[in-house]
């Protein structure tokens, strides 16, 4: 009977109820003595109760059974998730990895969680600062088990194959091209179509949110009102065999058993949700006269530090665009940065890397480590004619920036065996063009 609906809006104050149980919601108040249905009040807090109102993040769930009815948690083997970031030295090459190679199903089963690998990250989840990115592969869905996180919200970028999410708030379908949202606690299982990939992006110590606008005005960018989020659904499920549900605390992972699903939230409301957001809706701001725009004009969402300006994440696409710049070397000009930059590819092929930069891959460019176009690239653009141009037709790239220096895991660097170590050769062409009698 389900069909996937969602409302809309970032932040917003939702309510909903499964329709199966009209007026599941109490009227007027949040803890009735007695809620309808029988059913228990659970607030679910993602942010300290007394952070002022425009930070202040929480929902209150109805459900058939409350969360803490469960056996003990006990350590589950995390495989390769890791916030160890002294594991391997540091190394501050330009690094880019070939595409992560997903299991066969028939050799190695692995869901959404067993196939979590950590490639870099930053900070420390129990002093509530820093980042990880990790890659997921996997091949099969997540049968009578669930995850949450307890150190910090998931950014998820699939790149290969959908996931059906089945959240606590209800259900999302996300495809290559959108990406989703799961905050701190949130419970969630992943369904998976085939073989399946992507990436994400970690924050423990902040929430994501819609970057300030400025001079832009009052629109552009990712528009509040095109994130999506889950209405209401519930399954009155016992699961006498056992239902795993893994909490990710403090970098490591643990497994409680209960004998009943934990998507069994009737209604709820509220502004602590997970969500959705389809890039292609992203309105693209440009440089329409000379010179090349910063990055930063391409920011979905942004975690913030406590300093002004920076970030402890940001989540920035390359979306297909019109070049029309005069006198302007157009593609990403060389740079060296105080920021870290881990660039990952959905689709297509990046402007400023015709080969080797692969959908399914990534590059880290670390804090102050030169980086830019390659040879062929530099050279084409030099001699292009400047004429109006659609720039990554067909392509979609995208980078997770941040504050914090990132150390690669031994994973990264070594096990997953994805390296490339010829990808500083793409430089090695450029030469000088210096003519000293020549303006």
């Amino acid at each position: 009977w389900f069909i996937l609906q969602y409302m809309s809006g970032f932040g917003n104050e939702h309510v909903s109820e499964d329709p199966r149980c009209p007026g599941a919601l109490p009227e007027g108040q949040n803890n009735p003595q007695v809620c309808p249905y029988g059913l228990y009040a659970e607030q679910l807090s993602g942010s300290a109760f007394t952070c002022p109102r425009p930070t202040n993040k929480r929902s209150w769930l109805y459900r058939i059974l409350p969360s803490v009815c469960h056996k003990p948690f006990k350590p589950l083997e995390e495989g390769h998730l890791t916030h160890d970031w002294d594991e391997i030295e540091p190394d501050p090459n330009q690094l880019r990895w070939k595409p992560f190679e997903i299991p066969k199903a028939s050799q190695n089963k692995m869901d959404f969680v067993s196939g979590l690998h950590t490639l870099c990250g930053a900070g420390e989840p129990r002093g509530r600062n820093g980042i990880a990115v990790h890659i997921f592969v996997c091949n099969t869905s997540m049968v009578d088990r669930c995850l949450y996180n307890s150190d910090g919200d998931f950014l998820i970028v699939p790149q290969q194959g959908k996931l059906l999410i089945t959240t606590e708030f209800g259900k999302m379908l996300v495809e290559p091209n959108e990406i989703c949202v799961i905050q701190q606690g949130m419970r969630f299982s992943v369904e998976v179509f085939g073989e399946t990939r992507g990436y994400i992006l970690e924050v423990y110590g902040a929430h994501f949110e819609l970057p300030d606008l400025g001079p832009i005005g009052a629109n552009g960018l990712a528009n509040p009102r095109d994130f999506l989020v889950p209405v209401a659904w519930y399954e009155d499920r016992q699961v006498p065999g056992g239902y795993t549900v893994i909490s990710k605390y403090q970098g490591k992972l643990f497994a409680a058993q209960q004998d009943y699903s934990p998507f069994n939230v009737v209604a709820w409301h509220g502004n602590y949700t997970p969500y959705k957001y389809h890039l292609e809706k992203f309105m693209v701001i440009n440089a329409v006269a000379f010179d090349h725009a910063d990055p930063s004009i391409f920011t979905v969402l942004t975690a913030k530090t406590t300093r002004a300006g920076v970030a402890l994440a940001d989540f920035v696409i390359f979306p297909p665009r019109w070049g029309v710049a005069n006198n302007t070397f157009r593609p990403p000009y060389y740079h060296r940065n105080c920021m870290s930059e881990f660039m990952g590819l959905i689709k297509g092929h990046y402007e400023a890397k015709e080969e080797g930069f692969q959908p399914g891959g990534g590059s880290l460019h670390s804090m102050m480590t030169p980086h830019g176009p390659d040879a062929d690239c530099f050279e084409k653009a030099s001699k292009a004619k400047l004429e109006p141009e659609r720039v990554a037709d067909g392509t979609m790239a995208f980078m997770f920036e941040s504050s914090l220096s990132l150390a690669v895991t031994k994973w990264g660097l070594q096990t997953s065996n994805r390296l490339d170590k010829n990808y500083y050769k793409c430089w090695e062409p450029l030469k000088s063009h210096f003519n000293p009698k020549c303006k």
